[in-house]
Parts: structure tokens; sequence; C-alpha cells
């Protein structure tokens, strides 16, 4: 079965970007638009609401509401005031946060499994509608209940590492998987989510974040992602993704460019294969050979990521259709 096609929004443009591009996906046949969580940028919640309020169809994720920054209580209260009015398009996800967005206030990502762990159960029991008492190493909820009563909403954990990943197929609705992986990689991470599948008999969706654009000159395609990219492959966590895949890249001399603002280096260092291991990017018929490897390893749907525009988010689902 063909995988479901969603998009991701990354908080950097601006309404009037937005607006059109969660029109057109709407207009298109998108599942949800999956609003990212990072610091400094537009706020998810907020951006959320707008997205569903001007479209018809289309849902909404908050992704990645990490529980170091926000409540989990507080998370699962602005999802359930969204599916309020909005029942049904609504999903809530966690996870730890961008290292580099935590380390910019002050904050460390400690414990990460008890405390998404702890997360999970917390808007699981909050979304059942009864009183919760909640005794955790991490929060403590005394008798409390939403206002909103109980809410059908699905819970994901974002993960990348196997025992984070063990955990979503343990306990989650759903995961995600971080953009800029290769094919190989989601392979290697939803082979660990299945074992937490098997321990709990659950059944949880597979969703991952994948770079996209498409041109028919299949160079202006990959530069509209070098940078982004470049951004994402630089962090040391995405070590494993790079070996899986066969990438040679020079992440020590990739984050000394970004740092001394030399993006010319950032393109060389980024080069084709990078790309072509890491996206779904480049001419009209490679777009559709690498979508069919990324259906391949069991995704039950692809997050369209990096689109800054209506018109390439149009482009790229006339490929895919």
């Amino acid at each position: 079965m063909p995988a479901r096609i969603g998009v991701s929004y990354e908080g950097g443009h601006p309404p009037q970007t937005l607006r059109e591009i969660v029109q057109t996906a709407d207009e298109l046949g998108a599942g949800t638009l999956w609003a990212a969580s990072h610091l400094f940028l537009r706020e998810p919640i907020a951006n959320a609401g707008m997205v569903l309020a001007h479209t018809k169809m289309l849902g909404a994720a908050l992704m990645a509401m990490s529980p170091y920054t926000v409540h989990p209580v507080y998370a699962t209260m602005a999802a359930a005031a969204l599916d309020e009015w909005f029942p049904g398009r609504v999903q809530l996800c966690f996870g730890s946060g961008a290292p580099r967005d935590l380390e910019s206030v002050g904050l460390v990502a400690e414990r990460p499994l008890g405390t998404m762990s702890e997360s999970i159960a917390i808007a699981r029991d909050l979304l059942g509608g009864e009183a919760v008492v909640f005794e955790g190493q991490h929060f403590q909820i005394k008798g409390r209940q939403l206002a909103s009563g109980p809410r059908d909403i699905p819970l994901i954990l974002a993960a990348s590492r196997p025992k984070m990943l063990e955990l979503a197929g343990a306990i989650a609705d759903g995961v995600l998987i971080s953009a800029g992986t290769s094919p190989g990689f989601i392979s290697w991470a939803l082979d660990h989510v299945r074992a937490g599948e098997s321990r709990s008999g659950r059944s949880v969706r597979k969703s991952a974040l994948v770079y996209s654009s498409v041109d028919s000159d299949s160079h202006i395609a990959r530069n509209a992602l070098r940078r982004n990219l470049g951004v994402i492959l630089r962090g040391e966590h995405h070590a494993h993704n790079l070996s899986v895949a066969g990438t040679s890249l020079d992440q020590a001399a990739l984050t000394s460019a970004f740092a001394r603002g030399d993006l010319d280096a950032v393109d060389v260092l980024v080069n084709d294969d990078v790309i072509a291991n890491h996206t779904m990017s480049g001419s009209p018929t490679e777009v559709k050979a690498m979508m069919a490897n990324y259906e391949a390893v069991g995704l039950d749907e692809i997050v369209l990521a990096g689109i800054g525009s209506a018109a390439m988010l149009r482009a790229i689902m006339a490929v895919l259709a």
C-alpha cells in the first residue's frame, strides 16, 4: 500500500507562505501538517490552530513538543483544545528537542527515556478523561483532569536512537523519524520500533520526515536542499545515519564551515552523493525512484520536509501522484 503523504513546517516561513502551502496540501489530499517546535521560530500550537481553521480535511500534528521546554500537561491541554475545535484532525508528538535549541536556553535533556515515557503516560491518562494521579520521577499530577473530557488523539514519539525507538513501539501510537535520514537508516530504526511492538503487542504508525524537492534540472532541485541538509547532518547523532547510508561527509568540517559562515564550503561538503542518499530530490524520474526506496522500508507516511512554497509542494505532489 502506498505511503500516506504529509507535509512539515519548520517555523521559518511567514504566515502567508504557510497559508498557501497548507491550502495546497489540503486541495491535493495530503494527510497532516506537522508543525515543528523549534525554539525562537514560529510557535507550533498557534500555527496548528490557524492551519486547521484555514483547511477542510488536513490534520495537524504538534511535532516533537519537548517536555524540557513545555510541560506535558500543557502540551496535552493544547492538543485537546485543538481537537475540541477540529475533532479527529489533531495529533500530539513528543520528543526530547534539538540539543542546540536546548543548549541555547541553558537546558539539558536529562534521563530522556524516563522523561518521554512519563510524558506519553501523562498525556494518555489525561486524554482518557478521568481525574489523574501520577507520581513519576520527573512529573506529578495530583488528582486533576482535563476540562475537555476524553479526547481521541494519537500520541507520537519522535525517536532516532535504539532505546527510544523501542519505547515508541512499546507505548506510543506512532513513531516519527528525523529528517535527513537515509532509507537504510530508517529500515534500521524501524527494526527497533518493531522490537518494541513485539514486546507490547502494539502496532504503531511509522512516519519519517524526508527532505524533498523536484525540478526538471536536477542541480536546481538539489541546491534547494543542500544547505538545509547540511544543518541537519552536522549533528553528531547523525553519524550512524551517514554510516548506514555509506555517505562520506566530514561532519567536523561541516560544523566549522557553518560556524565561520562559509556557505561555499558547505555546498562543496554536502555534495550530490550526500543529497542522493538522504533526500528525495532531483528530476521527476529521480524523485519517483527515491520515493520507492523510502516506501520499501515500511513507512506508513512520508512527511515532505524543506518545502518552501506552494508551487514546490504542487510540483512534488504531481510527481508522487
